[in-house]
C-alpha cells in the first residue's frame, strides 16, 4: 500500500496537507495516518491480562452457545463480563472495540510480521470474513516461513492468530467449497496441524504466547542509522 501511495501525486499533496509538510517520507506519515486505525490479530496483543480473563469468560459462553445450538441441552449460559478500557493494550483499542469488543476498526494489524529489513506495520482489512482473514494468515505465516527461513519462535503468534479464527471457521464456513473440494475450515485446520507437526508446537504453547515487554532505556541503532 505504502509503494503504491508513494507515485499517487494526488494523495501526496493531501497527505502533505493533513501532515503539514511535505517531507516525502510516505511511510512515516502513513504510520501516523493509520496510528489509530487498526486492532491487532492476536487477543494476546489486544488485551492487558485482565482483558485475557475476561476473553476466556466470553469463549466460555460462545462454546455453550455452540452447544446449544447444535442441539445438545445446555441448562445455563452465563452473561459474560464487560470490557472496560483498562482491559485493552491501547486506549486506541477500547475506542474502536468497546465494552462489548465488537470491532469497528478500519484495519486488522499484524504486529511483529514485518518483512526482513522492511519494518513498515503489515495491514489488513477489517472487513475481511473470518474465512478470509485466515487465508491471509495463514499465506503470510507460509511465506516468512518459506521466503524468509522464520523459526518457531517467530512464527508462533502468527500461528495463534490462526488458531483463534478455528472455532469460528468451523461455526460459518463448514461448507464445503467446490473449487477446494474441502471446507474453508477443514483447509485451516488441516494448513494449522501441518505447520505445528512441522515446527514441533502444540495448540497449549499457541494460547499460551505472550508478546515480550516492551524494553526501556536507549533505542537501540538501527542500520540506516549506523
Amino acid at each position: 500500500m505504502a509503494d503504491n501511495l508513494a507515485v499517487d501525486g494526488e494523495f501526496l499533496s493531501i497527505l502533505g496537507l493533513w501532515s503539514g509538510h511535505q517531507s516525502g517520507e510516505v511511510y512515516v506519515d502513513l504510520a501516523r495516518l493509520l496510528a489509530e486505525e487498526h486492532v491487532p490479530f492476536l487477543a494476546a496483543l489486544r488485551y492487558e491480562a485482565s482483558g485475557l480473563r475476561k476473553l476466556e469468560e466470553w469463549e466460555q459462553t460462545w462454546g455453550l452457545q455452540r452447544t446449544q445450538d447444535s442441539g445438545r441441552r445446555v441448562d445455563d449460559i452465563p452473561v459474560p463480563p464487560k470490557y472496560k478500557i483498562a482491559d485493552f493494550a491501547k486506549a486506541s483499542y477500547w475506542r474502536h472495540r468497546g465494552k462489548l469488543d465488537v470491532p469497528k476498526e478500519r484495519f486488522i494489524s499484524y504486529p511483529g510480521a514485518e518483512r526482513g529489513a522492511d519494518q513498515t506495520l503489515v495491514l489488513g482489512w477489517a472487513g475481511w470474513d473470518h474465512a478470509e482473514q485466515a487465508q491471509a494468515l495463514a499465506s503470510l505465516t507460509i511465506a516468512r516461513a518459506q521466503r524468509e527461513g522464520w523459526d518457531a519462535s517467530r512464527l508462533t503468534a502468527l500461528l495463534a492468530g490462526l488458531a483463534e479464527l478455528e472455532p469460528w471457521l468451523h461455526q460459518w464456513h463448514g461448507q464445503t467449497d467446490p473449487r477446494m473440494g474441502v471446507s474453508p475450515a477443514q483447509a485451516m485446520t488441516s494448513t494449522l496441524d501441518r505447520e505445528l507437526a512441522r515446527l514441533g508446537l502444540t495448540r497449549a504453547e499457541l494460547r499460551a504466547w505472550r508478546p515480550q515487554p516492551a524494553s526501556r532505556g536507549r533505542r537501540p541503532r538501527t542500520t540506516q542509522e549506523a
